[in-house]
């Protein structure tokens, strides 16, 4: 299936630096780190010496640029135009968290508002270590749990995942289906704890 419209690279690629101009004089490499993607492949990627047009990619550089969906849509497939979207939206909330992180690590004196949420997070820690060994000692309430308060209980980031993984075909589906296994069973072999 194709993802994005190779006639119109140009016009992404045209929004790309501008908005690179735009949002601090960016260079290539400034945005291959901020991305996290590689500097030669990011240099290869905008200057067209790559063939493949790789949607992570894209929608990193549409996220962390913060390129209006308008200006670029008519890049994106229709088919592909929603899981798009929420690929961006999904990079976005991790670039703010990642934000929040570093954030976090400024101020390095904490005022009594800090330390009272430090404590209130600590004590929501305890308890949230009494509910993992209560739902260890008692594994039938967990899955007395419905589906619906399982799906309700995942964070965004595993949201997201779930969404893309339902969207794959059933081959691919299995395909990581197969993978996690392994990987499961490679860990319970090492002794390490998910």
């Amino acid at each position: 299936m194709a993802e994005f419209k190779r006639n119109k690279l140009e016009l992404f690629l045209g929004a790309t630096r501008k908005y690179m101009q735009v949002r601090g004089a960016m260079s290539q490499k400034d945005l291959a780190e901020q991305t996290d993607v590689g500097i030669s492949t990011m240099s290869r990627f905008l200057s067209q010496k790559s063939t493949e047009l790789n949607p992570q990619l894209i929608a990193k550089i549409t996220a962390k640029l913060n390129i209006p969906l308008h200006e670029m849509i008519d890049f994106v497939e229709e088919d592909f135009a929603d899981r798009f979207i929420r690929l961006v939206k999904f990079y976005k909330d991790e670039l703010k968290e990642e934000d929040l992180d570093a954030g976090e690590l400024v101020d390095s004196a904490p005022d009594r508002a800090t330390v009272k949420i430090e404590e209130e997070l600590s004590a929501n820690r305890r308890e949230e270590d009494k509910a993992r060994i209560n739902d260890k000692t008692n594994a039938k309430s967990n899955s007395d749990k419905s589906i619906r308060e399982k799906l309700e209980s995942l964070t965004p980031r595993q949201r997201a995942f779930m969404t893309e993984f339902l969207n794959l075909k059933l081959e691919e589906r299995d395909l990581i289906v197969d993978l996690g296994n392994n990987m499961f069973q490679y860990f319970k072999m090492k002794g390490m704890d998910l």
